[in-house]
């Protein structure tokens, strides 16, 4: 196994997990774990949830019916798999075989449920859109449309979501707006008598400090994973970062005063130097914008990488630090007092850590422990 591995840490998943479960009491949980869960391994992730026993997930969130069926597959759970994905007809035979419940998100799609005349009835989730403007069908339309589904007799709607747009900042006005749209709609169909089966709407953001938004179910994502998903949210559930990203120093080499190092000659020594070369780099989701900026932990204190960082490599400066070749190096994580996470690569590079986790390829073998 190479040096850089990926830890991932099932216990710290497990505390965020339970912790989330504690926040919102009796609620079901949705453990949204697409996107290989969010880089840690979608189905050590699951292996792990199930083992809570009677509090483990009450359903499993993905992105693709692909996802869906590589979990089906794996026969690590029997909860129902919802699949955020827009309901396709060539995928109803999939549907059916790995018990997976697709999305309902467009009015068009209700060709596709008249169309199906299968025996079992296909159960569907139906997303309202209340703002967020990706998918799902218009909150306006939505008693229209959901009535319609309600008649059709091989249809069951197993339940009915909003996503939010803003639940992560600090001001929930247009949260609040997407909330209050979503009551109408489900105030509406209860009105008519239309059985919506589970109702889910809170996503992390929203879990943090919108429980009026919890209804039925709830979906963590990020935060499954140890992170808030915003710095504008509350801290009102105790998160540890599951993700841990590690490497060793290989080679270590004197660098003169005013000498330069690797592509583009964006670093000088400012005096002699010692740099240590660790085998990481952007093919492995070190973001080469991290060059000259980021940092690593070794033997408990920080120090700068330096230089362009390359496909394969990159440099710290050690300078009088006692390290030796073999050394771990933490570049991701909390090491001691020490803390480098995916927020701080976020704020270097501008994004959220969603996206630092799920670019750490899979060229970086993920390590899992308890």
């Amino acid at each position: 196994m190479r040096p850089t591995v990926a830890e991932i840490s099932l216990r710290n998943l497990k505390f965020n997990y339970l912790n989330i479960r504690k926040k919102v009491k009796n609620r079901a949980v949705m453990a949204v774990v697409k996107a290989d869960a969010y880089g840690h391994g979608m189905l050590k992730a699951v292996e792990a949830l199930e083992s809570l026993g009677e509090a483990k997930p009450a359903y499993y969130g993905v992105a693709l019916t692909e996802e869906a069926i590589e979990l089906r597959k794996s026969k690590l759970t029997s909860a129902p798999i919802l699949t955020f994905s827009p309901v396709k007809e060539e995928e109803i035979p999939e549907y059916f075989k790995f018990k997976i419940i697709p999305t309902f998100a467009s009015s068009s799609q209700i060709k596709i449920l008249k169309k199906y005349k299968g025996k079992k009835p296909l159960l569907i989730h139906v997303n309202v859109d209340t703002g967020m403007g990706r998918l799902g069908i218009d909150y306006r339309e939505a008693l229209d449309i959901i009535k319609e589904i309600s008649t059709l007799g091989n249809v069951k709607i197993d339940g009915i979501y909003t996503h939010f747009a803003t639940s992560d900042e600090k001001n929930k006005s247009f949260a609040n707006i997407q909330l209050g749209r979503f009551k109408e709609v489900l105030n509406e169909l209860e009105s008519e008598g239309i059985e919506t089966g589970i109702v889910h709407a809170a996503n992390s953001g929203a879990i943090l400090d919108l429980p009026d938004a919890y209804f039925d179910m709830v979906r963590p994502g990020i935060s499954l994973y140890g992170y808030y998903p915003s710095l504008e949210t509350s801290e009102s559930i105790k998160l540890k970062p599951v993700m841990k990203l590690v490497s060793q120093i290989t080679t270590l080499k004197k660098v003169r005063k005013g000498e330069s190092v690797s592509y583009g000659r964006i670093y000088f020594a400012p005096k002699n130097i010692v740099a240590a070369t660790v085998p990481v780099g952007y093919a492995d989701g070190y973001n080469r914008l991290l060059s000259n900026k980021s940092k690593g932990i070794i033997k408990g204190s920080q120090v700068k990488q330096i230089g362009r960082v390359t496909m394969d490599r990159i440099l710290f400066d050690v300078t009088g630090k006692s390290v030796n070749i073999g050394n771990r190096i933490v570049l991701m994580g909390r090491e001691g007092k020490q803390n480098f996470d995916a927020w701080e690569w976020s704020k270097i590079l501008n994004t959220i850590p969603y996206e630092i986790t799920c670019n750490i390829s899979k060229r970086v073998p993920r390590v899992y422990v308890d």
